[in-house]
Formats: C-alpha cells, structure tokens, sequence
C-alpha cells in the first residue's frame, strides 16, 4: 500500500446533545463540517466521506470536490456505528484503512492524520490512534481529559478518566505541579481501523470497562484486539463541542491561528 493509500471519514450527528446542529454551526462565515472536510483533503487520503444523520449536512459540503456523503440512520449509538454503516455504503473492503476524523475537529494538522493511516497502513494492531504528552497538572487531573498508557511496543494498556499511571509518591507530597518523573500522555480521539474490523467492532457488545469510564475504546482492549499509539507530530488544537469551544474556534481564526 502506498501512503496516501487511506481513506478519512467524518461522522457527522445534526442533534450533537451539547451543540444542537453543530456540523452546520457556522465558523468564520462557513459551516463547521467543511472546515473538518478540508483537513481529510489536505491529509491525502483517497476518499473522504462525511457520514451524516441530516439532508442539510449533505447540501454543506455538497459543491466541495473531493467530499462523498454517505446518508445513515438518526439512531446510531456512536460514531462508531455510524462509520461502519458508511463503510457498507461506500462498498469498502475488508482490507481498507479508515480513519475516523471528528466531525468537530476543524484544526486537526493533517499530519496528525496520515501519521494515524501510518500505523495502519505500516503495522499489524487492529486499531491505532495518537496521544501527546500531559504538560500540566490541571489537564493530568481533569476527568474531561483522557488519559492512556502503552506497552513498550507502543500498544495501548489502558485508557482512563483518572490520572494513569498514579505518581503515588509525588502526589503524597504535593498535586499542585506536575510530578517530576514519568510519562502521561493525554489521548486524541482520532482513530484508524481496517473497515473489516470497524464492522467487528461495531458488532461488539458495550464492555464492562466501557460503561465505567464512558470510553468506547475500552471495549476493543477488553475484547483482546490491540490499539497502536503513536505521538502526535503536531498538536492538536480543541475541538469544537460547546458554544463556548465555538467563540473560542472563532477567536483563533481571527487571529490567523486556524
């Protein structure tokens, strides 16, 4: 397979529960979703799809070249869900790498994209997805922000809500400041698959760990598969999912951030 050999699909939910209609959210004058589209075009896949719930996500990006639109159910549980009904749409194979991009990412680097398709397209997990180190305490203890940590052959152990690993003596003395050892890596949700296993996966039961910590990637490792996790070569800025990430994705177009 050659580099560019990936495609990018976007789920794209209109009755997103903290943004209602946040694909068509506008953002510098144009519609969330197609700032997300442009990033999957930039990355070189070979396909992008936005899989949406809605006609009217479909008429947004419907005049950009290069972007298919795979129409599914209003009832899918997840993205997940949503992405293999797509993959059945686009008539992908087994052996196709997808990566699953946010619909609410209109700053993710398409670096940060083709570095996913790498570990893919150049390893043999059935799963990957980036990380990038935690430079503060604040994000380190933040239940919002997840956590993960990886086997030395870079393959997930554990993704968690809590702090992992647990700097049990620095932590004793002081939670203030980051611990002076060690290594937390904060996860980016983004994530490559072969479309064979997204339909396994989305054919799984909801896992014990899953319904703990609200993390459906958990219910991969509980399952037995294996989840590459690679660094992120550039960061990722914060993805759009309150009104107040969207004056905040405003504030950094305007000053020539985006």
């Amino acid at each position: 397979m050659s580099a560019s050999d990936f495609v990018v699909a976007i789920p794209a939910r209109y009755a997103a529960s903290r943004l209602p209609g946040k694909p068509l959210r506008m953002l510098a004058g144009e519609p969330l979703v197609l700032h997300v589209a442009r990033r999957a075009l930039q990355a070189g896949a070979r396909e992008v799809w936005v899989a949406a719930d809605d006609e009217r996500i479909a008429a947004a990006v419907a005049d950009t070249s290069g972007v298919r639109v795979a129409i599914t159910s209003q009832d899918h549980a997840s993205g997940t869900d949503r992405l293999a009904e797509c993959a059945r749409i686009a008539g992908w194979g087994d052996d196709t790498v997808v990566v699953n991009l946010q619909g609410d990412e209109p700053f993710a680097p398409a670096a940060g994209i083709r570095a996913v398709a790498a570990l893919m397209l150049d390893g043999d997990t059935e799963m990957a997805t980036l990380a990038a180190p935690v430079t503060d305490v604040e994000t380190l203890l933040d239940p919002n922000a997840v956590k993960l940590v990886r086997a030395g052959n870079g393959n997930a152990l554990y993704f968690s809500r809590a702090p992992i690993p647990w700097p049990r003596d620095a932590f004793a003395r002081d939670r203030s400041s980051m611990p002076g050892q060690g290594e937390w890596l904060r996860h980016i949700g983004i994530y490559g698959y072969r479309a064979g296993f997204l339909q396994r996966f989305a054919a799984l039961p909801p896992g014990r760990l899953e319904q703990i910590e609200s993390l459906e990637q958990l219910r991969v490792l509980e399952a037995g598969y294996r989840i590459a996790v690679g660094i992120t070569p550039e960061p990722f800025p914060p993805g759009v999912d309150t009104p107040e990430d969207l004056a905040r994705a405003e504030a950094w177009i305007a000053a020539g951030r985006g």
